[in-house]
């Protein structure tokens, strides 16, 4: 399994002392923090991507380039690339570009977004999202794995003999998941094309991650790209740890209760009991992150929200720590124990490469021209 740390980039105010960060420091605090996920022994950093205050990470390339050229081992990742908004000849040509820089070290996460005005500021509807999302990752593929490209559809001028540049490295395109909260139609998306799924793991309880998993898992094995078990899954999760729990949910509390995007609702108390949030030592988290695995199967990738909420960079560079010495250690001895055979390791620009090479590159390619029909099953959106 791959374990990493993924950063939303909001600026928000410390409630206990008043101060926010200027987006000067912020972006150097992300930037500081991929390097110290590396040091720590994590595997991936993963980056949102904002277009509007209190957010900082408008340009994901532009970061994870930097970070790039400051690491060797780091997975460089988003959480997540807008592809409604964004253009596909742009993304294509971008994380191409990002893929030879960081020698293969990079995938992303793509997701519709979840602030609404972002879709007029770039010539959008938000009421198109779902089909903004089909038809531009349909194109995106067709970027990345065909040197020529003729096309024309909906939402853009069409395509003549057009080659993005740079090229994939080595031939092979960035490994894509799918990512999504509550969107069951992303989860059949992934699912069509046989790519990753990536439930961000917050705010909803167990139930509905369940659920969404479960779509995704039926429908990889439906369209043929392997059992159910052979599924790419990845998880989102927020934790907060100190070696007492008591003085982890004392020092939490304030930061809690004054954060825009959960803040002035349910308790910390509630939120913990109804959410993946785990406010505790580290074997509580540890506990807490192993019990996933009973409702959503055995997966591939676990990324942690540890950056939010006004939480100091010190405070948050502590908390990778205890990653990496004692949380992180554990889960991947026990993660691996029971694990079935069949069940495929985390994808790597290496093994992308040598599957391309043995000629299994999965089937979804020869359907593109299918994907108007993609949602024409109730069990696609059933809830």
């Amino acid at each position: 399994m791959q374990f990493g740390v993924f950063t939303v980039g909001d600026v928000t105010p410390d409630p206990t002392t008043g101060r926010a960060p200027t987006e000067h420091e912020r972006i150097k605090a992300m930037a500081a923090i991929a390097e110290h996920a590396e040091q720590a022994g994590l595997d991936v950093f993963a980056t949102g991507e904002h277009h509007n205050p209190p957010f900082v990470p408008s340009s994901p390339t532009t970061l994870l380039g930097w970070i790039a050229g400051r690491t060797s081992k780091l997975l460089l990742s988003t959480a997540t690339t807008l592809i409604t908004t964004n253009d596909p000849v742009k993304i294509a040509e971008d994380y191409a570009m990002l893929q030879h820089l960081a020698e293969g070290r990079v995938d992303l996460i793509l997701g519709r977004g979840n602030t609404g005005p972002v879709y007029p500021w770039f010539g959008k509807d938000i009421r198109d999202g779902i089909d903004l999302a089909l038809e531009n990752y349909a194109l995106l593929r067709q970027l990345w794995s065909q040197d020529v490209v003729d096309w024309s559809g909906r939402f853009r001028t069409p395509l003549q003999g057009f080659t993005a540049t740079p090229r994939p490295l080595d031939g092979v395109a960035p490994f894509v998941w799918h990512g999504s909260i509550r969107s069951p139609e992303i989860a059949e998306q992934a699912a069509y094309y046989g790519d990753g799924f990536f439930h961000n793991n917050i705010f909803w309880p167990k139930e509905h991650t369940q659920r969404m998993v479960a779509l995704y898992r039926r429908r990889f094995a439906h369209y043929g790209h392997g059992t159910e078990q052979q599924a790419i899954v990845g998880l989102g999760g927020q934790v907060f740890m100190r070696e007492n729990s008591q003085d982890a949910v004392r020092e939490f509390r304030p930061y809690f209760d004054n954060a825009p995007v959960y803040g002035h609702g349910p308790s910390l108390e509630e939120f913990m009991r109804e959410t993946p949030l785990t406010v505790g030592t580290p074997e509580q988290v540890i506990e807490r992150t192993l019990s996933f695995r009973d409702y959503v199967g055995d997966y591939q990738r676990q990324l942690f929200l540890l950056d939010h909420a006004g939480l100091p960079l010190k405070t948050v560079l502590e908390q990778i720590d205890l990653l990496g010495e004692k949380v992180v250690p554990v889960l991947r001895k026990e993660f691996a124990i029971g694990r079935p055979a069949e069940v495929p390791d985390a994808p790597t620009h290496a093994g992308l490469v040598a599957r391309s090479a043995g000629g299994t590159t999965g089937t979804a390619e020869t359907r593109d021209d299918e994907r108007s029909a993609l949602f024409d099953t109730k069990e696609a959106i059933a809830p």
